[in-house]
């Protein structure tokens, strides 16, 4: 399959039924059919200046000829079924208003989606719950801020919810010493109710490296799981501890060396541990991995891949300045199983270690219809064998996708931070390694970013310290970079992508680049709302959590009172589908918690220029 989801006939996978596949788990198609969620219509409905903005999700699963009609209570707001987009602007609508959706297929209206009522803003704020503070064994007392989050169906119900990560106000870098307090992992339904607290005790420490959280369907209950590593004394969401509770490993400089650790998976509804084993690769001896204080031992990483090309797997790493080890799961049927293990002292992998990022992306680079690992410069394979390798080693951003849509393939953009590199910055290709364009900077380019921002060269702009904003061919169109380096977002309703930063006081905002004259305008700026990870300044999420294609964004509020949840006030004339569906996203938003968070990008090129997207290959459990 190729970089565009084709969605084929079924060869012996299962049955059409309503649009909806339904496969045969020990089979598997020449176009495999993916499990995604199942979701439901998604509609939200947001007061603007001209009257209410009304947008809805077109799912994966249906026909491209599916239109909608909008009712305004029991009023129908639109003359004839809407076919070319998925919002709409009812000029009479109020903030009393209430508004259902009803698909029309072939001619005959289908039945209403929830009746949603009209947000005063365009933000929903999400109640949570922080955590008491503490106090370390060395008397430094610490609070609590809301960080990353993750969102699945933890309840089966169509809607997502929010898996969030409460940081202590002492977390710590791995290169630095120190005592933290422990880290929590909360389930909030939006409208702010707490399902579920995992505190994952003082054996797990807390810091951008330490805890990488999965939230996905992993076995196709319908139902979201977490997946995340543990250790001693880790108390699930129904008040079960694991391991030895009274066990302390804690070393006087605050490292954690010694002890078991654990790989656990969660109920996303209730937030039970469900099974426990150990963490592979154990830290083994801690200088075997760079040093002897405990740095790079415990740097990890985690990602979700269909590696069958049909089911999500787990995929759980640990290492990428020196050695790394990469180690593949299923969860099924209640139990986890290793499918595999890739590890750079192997003899088949040489050259492999240190060639890792501060986070990773996954997508079916080769075409096989099974996901790869892209893990900086390495390409793992589904199977767990290297796949590519660009020597380039090790460095921070990392953007993979359809980047530049007149070649075939994936490609990765990707800055490196060894100044003495041949490349600071380079574009790649995953199959096999070879660098497609590359500029020296001669110094440690620690950001980089990827975006259609300029409609006058087609494909995704690139750009990062010392190399100026590039074409997708690697032309220069200006020196002058864009004045963020962070997050983009498609936000304001046009094929090209925004900016996404946080201001001097650190609150979230949009802005827009303005290609003739090299300047930014501003959108949204989040007022109240603070970013989170220091310097980095990243929302809690960005992904497309409802309404229609365009995505939302997630900022803790200043105060840690509430989850606030941003969604497009504009208009928007085009149709694509939910990109929650688009596998290539979906996986994107699994790992966008994942230590240095990069944004999501999409399996198709969606920008100026583009093709229609066609429909994803996929089904519905």
């Amino acid at each position: 399959m190729n970089k565009r989801f084709r969605y084929t006939a079924l060869l012996c996978l299962g049955v059409m039924l309503s649009g909806v596949v339904t496969p045969m788990d020990s089979q598997v198609s020449a176009a495999s059919t993916r499990q995604m969620e199942k979701l439901s219509r998604g509609a939200v409905a947001v007061k603007v200046p001209e009257g209410v903005l009304v947008s809805w999700r077109l799912l994966g699963t249906e026909a491209d000829s599916v239109g909608f009609n909008l009712y305004r209570g029991t009023s129908k707001v639109n003359d004839a079924p809407i076919t070319s987009r998925t919002n709409f602007l009812d000029k009479a609508g109020t903030t009393s208003s209430s508004y259902t959706v009803r698909a029309v297929v072939n001619g005959a209206e289908q039945a209403a989606s929830p009746a949603v009522k009209v947000w005063n803003n365009n933000y929903l704020d999400v109640p949570i719950q922080q955590p008491a503070g503490g106090t370390t064994p060395d008397n430094v007392n610490y609070t609590y801020h809301a960080n990353d989050a993750s969102v699945g169906d933890l309840d089966g119900d169509g809607e997502y919810e929010i898996v969030l990560k409460w940081d202590p106000s002492n977390a710590k870098d791995n290169s630095q010493s120190g005592y933290t307090g422990n880290v929590f992992l909360d389930g909030y339904e939006l409208d702010g109710t707490r399902k579920w607290r995992i505190d994952l005790g003082r054996n797990i420490r807390a810091g951008a490296h330490y805890t990488q959280f999965l939230v996905y369907d992993f076995d196709g209950d319908g139902k979201a799981e977490i997946v995340c590593k543990t250790a001693d004394g880790t108390v699930d969401g129904a008040g079960v501890k694991i391991g030895d509770a009274s066990a302390d490993h804690r070393n006087t400089s605050g490292y954690i060396l010694k002890g078991p650790e654990f790989l656990t998976v969660f109920s996303g509804d209730t937030g039970k541990a469900l099974s426990t084993i150990d963490y592979v690769p154990p830290r083994g001896t801690v200088s075997s991995w760079g040093d002897n204080y405990g740095n790079r031992v415990d740097r990890f990483l985690a990602g979700v891949a269909y590696l069958d090309g049909v089911r999500p797997s787990i995929v759980m790493a640990r290492g990428y300045y020196t050695r790394t080890v990469l180690v593949a799961y299923d969860w099924r049927n209640g139990n986890l199983s290793r499918r595999w293990t890739f590890d750079s002292n192997s003899s088949t992998n040489a050259g492999t270690a240190g060639q890792g990022n501060h986070s990773l992306s996954v997508a079916d680079v080769d075409g096989d219809d099974k996901d790869e690992i892209v893990y900086g410069s390495l390409v793992v394979d589904d199977n767990g064998a290297k796949l590519a390798n660009t020597g380039m080693g090790h460095g921070d951003a990392l953007h993979v996708g359809d980047l530049d849509p007149d070649r075939s393939g994936y490609e990765v953009f990707k800055v490196n931070e060894d100044k003495n590199a041949t490349y600071g910055a380079a574009m790649y290709d995953p199959r096999n390694g070879n660098i497609l364009w590359g500029v020296n900077t001669g110094k440690d380019t620690g950001r980089g970013m990827s975006a259609d921002i300029d409609p006058r060269t087609k494909g995704n702009e690139q750009w990062a310290p010392g190399i100026g904003l590039r074409s997708a061919k690697g032309e220069l169109i200006t020196n002058t970079l864009p004045s963020s380096i962070n997050f983009g977002i498609w936000w304001d309703g046009d094929l090209l992508r925004e900016l996404l930063d946080h201001t001097s006081s650190s609150a979230g905002k949009i802005d827009k680049w303005n290609y003739t004259n090299s300047t930014t305008s501003n959108l949204l700026t989040a007022t109240g709302t603070s970013s989170n990870n220091g310097t980095k300044g990243t929302p809690s999420l960005q992904a497309d959590l409802f309404g229609d294609w365009r995505e939302e964004v997630i900022w803790r509020k200043s105060d840690n009172s509430a989850l606030r949840i941003y969604t497009t006030p504009y208009e928007s004339e085009h149709r694509f589908y939910t990109l929650m569906h688009d596998p290539v996203y979906r996986l994107s938003v699994a790992w966008q918690n994942v230590a240095y968070n990069q944004p999501p990008h999409t399996g198709f090129y969606l920008g100026e220029g583009m093709s229609k997207p066609q429909q994803p290959n996929i089904y519905t459990p």
